[in-house]
């Protein structure tokens, strides 16, 4: 088991698992990583056991034990990750219901249930070309003394629970709707979103299919400053908007405030909204990785200064070694 063939062979399996489940291919399961990993896993701790100068050399076993941890935290980790996405109305909180391209290991057991913040406004600032560049979405956290101010961003995580919420380039704007039915009944409200902007400027179109009546169709003009000459910051909550509706033969445009009398019943647009697209990832041995690599690190420092100070390995015993190797012969 400690051969360096069957390391050779574990670090092929390692390979091929991991061009199988590079940017996490739905359909590839996690055991063609875990199971090399395994593999490896048993041969590093054979060849530590059975190796004298691995397990009789201070600095060189801790090394290999960290890098044996390392390896073990690595498959752990992939059995217990998550990675998810969801995407969150301005107002509203979030729900581990509405999670998107959901992707977890078998062993993850999750504790979304006890997340909660709601989503704030948020600003993204764009360079000349449209070059997008910090992001700065406000998140409301509960706290004993109400709500606490969060920033987050693309390279600033809300972390709660182990679970890391990063921002993303999915974005856009959002449509707030009450419809009250024409037979009479409750009024019904919510929101509608758009495709992702200012990715999909030119197509900002979405439909829905109410419970009396016709489908409805809706189409946002928006001034939102966008241009892609100049730096320009979108801030959703300064846009202007207006709402095309069309159902049936009817169409119409709406501002915020205003309604329209369908075939099923009356719309309202109430106002003009946003969301925001969030990457969900969890994975309790992150920094168990970094603390065991840093301590490999120092165990191969010290393995190798314990090295250079051995008078093998000084120059001139070096030189006086090579000279006593040849036969017969002085060399001044």
């Amino acid at each position: 088991m400690s051969s360096p063939r069957l390391t050779l062979f574990g670090m092929a399996m390692l390979a091929v698992g991991a061009a199988l489940s590079y940017d996490n291919p739905a359909g590839t399961s996690v055991w063609v990583l875990v199971v090399p990993m395994g593999f490896l896993s048993l041969n590093l701790l054979a060849a530590v056991i059975h190796n004298p100068r691995i397990h009789q050399r201070g600095g060189l076993l801790v090394f290999h034990l960290c890098l044996l941890g390392i390896v073990l935290l690595a498959a752990f980790g992939r059995l217990t990750r998550l990675d998810a996405h969801t995407e969150l109305v301005e107002g509203t909180a979030f729900d581990k219901d509405n999670l998107l391209d959901v992707r977890q290991g078998p062993l993850h057991r999750t504790g979304l249930g006890r997340i909660e913040f709601v989503q704030g406004p948020y600003t993204v600032d764009y360079a000349p070309g449209m070059v997008r560049g910090l992001t700065h979405s406000e998140v409301l956290i509960p706290s004993a003394h109400g709500w606490r101010h969060l920033d987050v961003g693309d390279d600033r995580p809300l972390v709660m629970n182990g679970y890391r919420f990063y921002t993303t380039f999915n974005k856009g704007f959002a449509v707030v709707l009450s419809w009250l039915p024409a037979g009479g009944g409750n009024s019904i409200r919510g929101t509608v979103n758009m495709p992702a902007y200012p990715l999909y400027d030119f197509r900002q179109a979405n439909r829905w299919q109410p419970r009396e009546g016709e489908e409805i169709r809706f189409w946002l003009e928006l001034e939102t400053g966008l241009t892609d000459q100049h730096a320009w910051t979108l801030a959703p909550s300064k846009a202007q908007a207006e709402l095309i509706v069309k159902s049936g033969e009817q169409r119409v445009v709406l501002g915020p405030g205003q309604h329209v009398r369908l075939a099923g019943g009356v719309l309202t647009f109430e106002r003009l909204s946003s969301w925001m697209g969030y990457k969900i990832f969890y994975d309790p041995t992150i920094n168990w990785l970094f603390f065991t690599a840093i301590i490999g690190v120092f165990g191969l420092a010290s393995h190798f200064w314990q090295k250079l100070r051995q008078p093998d390995w000084q120059p001139t015993a070096k030189r006086d070694r090579i000279v006593e190797s040849l036969s017969g012969r002085t060399v001044t």
